[in-house]
This record gives structure tokens, C-alpha cells and sequence, in this order.
């Protein structure tokens, strides 16, 4: 079996490969969606003076695990290369059926667009997140300690209908805490890509594969290891309205492969992006 940091330096080394010969992307005048992903993390940080809400649904049947995420994304002031996000979840795990659901972990994002951004051939934009304990542990609802995750996304157009997105990201959690208040360092691995089909500007087909590996704590400094493969087609669409709002709702339909094979889910999204003061000129 192929380590996993190995496999991360395949997929770098694939993605540099692949962006010194990637085809141009669509003219800029040619209106497109460049919304986020439901699952891969797109690299394009916020234009200048444009804010955007993110709503999403996630269920999982079989595990009967739901989430609700919101996520609020902005624009560094006067510099698009920074972005400032967070995340509030509400979360149901099915493993605990008795806790119903409630508030879980809260994520404070930035974001570098190091090279790139939107309607460029290739795009990098690393994040580091703080990861706060805003969810009860002992309820299934969070990891119970305070943390740190990395994502490395890269988007790269292979033609003028179709761009990929890759992902590579780590968490770590030091003073994670189950049930019984054991706690342990934790570990976590993603890995993720996707495809993107620009049917239409305003009309996306997509496919989506998301590999993630992570650690619960079973007693006192002792973890254990679980993975997780989903696959996911969907699509979504964009209503331009007036003063520059744009409405992007998607719908996806995730499918447990390999460890998570016999999973069947459903992912419902809702994106508003809209501008909050000047915006520069197409």
C-alpha cells in the first residue's frame, strides 16, 4: 500500500505537471460560475468588495449522520489575495442517537490566493483553519479539544468546458476528548478531486471524489483510525439578479465506496454572493 504522504506528493507533482500544459480557461467576458464545491475546496478566493453566504445540507443514511453548515466568506479589505471565512455547523450523529442535534466545532478560515484566482488556466490558495470546541464531545458533536487544519486546493482548467480541483489537507486536534473526557492527540488526512463539466455559463455538471482518513479516542492516549471514500455527482445553477446578486443552488447525491461502500446520501446547497461597495470595472 502506497503511503499516504506519498500519495499527497503524487498528487502535487501530478497537479504542477498538468499546469504547465493545462489550456486556457473561457474569455473573461463569457460569464461563469466560480462557486465552492460541495465537498473539494475550489481555489479562488472572493473577488474585491464581494461577500458570499454559503448554506449547506449534508445527509447520510446509512450512518444517519446530518450536518448543517454555514459559511460566511470575505474579501481581505482592499486585496483579493486574502480571505477571511468562518464556519458554524449544526450537526446529528447518528452514533448517538440520543443527542439529537446542536451546535458543533466552529471553524476561523484564511486563505492565500498564492497564484491565480478566478478565470485564470491554474490556481493555488492554501488555508489554515483554527478549529474551536463550540460542540459538546460527549454528545457526538465535536472533537472536544481546540485545532488546527490545512487544505491545499489547486484548480486547473483542461479545457473550456471542464476544470479540475484537487485537495490535499491535515487536522490535528492535541487534546482531542470522547465520551468518558479521555483525551489523546488526534490525526486526520484528506485527499479530494474533482470534475467539473461548464455545460452551460450559468449550468454545472459535476463529479466529486473525497477520500479522508481520522482518529477517535477510544481511552487515555489511545486513538483509533477510520476511513472514509465517497463519490458524489451533482450539479447547480446561478440566478443573476439585479446589483450584482448571484444565486447558486446545487443538489449532489454522495455514494460510499471502499471503506464506506453501501453508503447512499444527499447534499443540498445554497449559495448568495452579492457586492458591498465599489466593485472593479469589467
Amino acid at each position: 500500500m502506497i503511503p499516504r504522504f506519498a500519495l499527497i506528493l503524487i498528487l502535487l507533482s501530478s497537479v504542477l505537471a498538468c499546469a504547465q500544459t493545462a489550456p486556457q480557461p473561457p474569455a473573461e467576458d463569457t460569464p461563469q460560475i466560480e462557486d465552492n464545491s460541495f465537498l473539494v475546496e475550489e481555489a479562488f478566493n472572493q473577488e474585491r468588495n464581494v461577500i458570499q453566504h454559503i448554506s449547506s445540507f449534508t445527509r447520510l443514511w446509512n450512518s444517519k449522520d446530518w450536518a448543517y453548515t454555514f459559511t460566511q466568506e470575505w474579501p481581505f479589505p482592499g486585496h483579493e489575495k486574502h480571505q477571511l471565512s468562518y464556519t458554524l455547523a449544526v450537526v446529528s450523529p447518528g452514533s448517538y442517537p440520543s443527542s439529537g442535534p446542536g451546535f458543533g466545532d466552529m471553524a476561523l478560515n484564511y486563505r492565500y490566493q498564492v497564484i491565480g484566482g478566478g478565470g485564470k488556466r491554474f490556481s493555488f490558495s492554501p488555508r489554515l483553519s483554527l478549529l474551536l470546541p463550540t460542540g459538546d464531545s460527549r454528545l457526538g458533536r465535536g472533537a472536544g479539544g481546540t485545532g488546527v487544519q490545512t487544505n491545499l486546493p489547486f484548480s486547473i482548467y483542461l479545457n473550456r468546458k471542464l476544470i479540475t480541483h484537487l485537495n490535499a489537507g491535515a487536522t490535528i486536534i492535541p487534546h482531542a476528548q470522547n465520551i468518558a473526557r479521555d483525551r489523546a492527540l488526534t490525526t486526520g488526512y484528506n485527499l479530494g478531486q474533482s470534475i467539473i463539466w461548464l455545460a452551460k455559463p450559468r449550468f454545472n455538471v459535476m463529479l466529486e471524489t473525497v477520500w479522508t482518513g481520522s482518529e477517535a479516542v477510544i481511552v487515555q492516549d489511545r486513538t483509533q483510525r477510520s476511513h472514509s471514500l465517497l463519490v458524489s455527482p451533482g450539479v447547480r445553477w446561478a440566478y443573476n439578479l439585479s446589483h450584482g446578486l448571484q444565486i447558486v443552488p446545487g443538489l449532489a447525491a454522495p455514494i460510499g465506496a471502499g471503506p464506506s461502500a453501501g453508503e447512499k446520501g444527499l447534499i443540498v446547497y445554497l449559495s448568495f454572493e452579492h457586492p458591498i461597495g465599489p466593485t472593479d470595472p469589467k
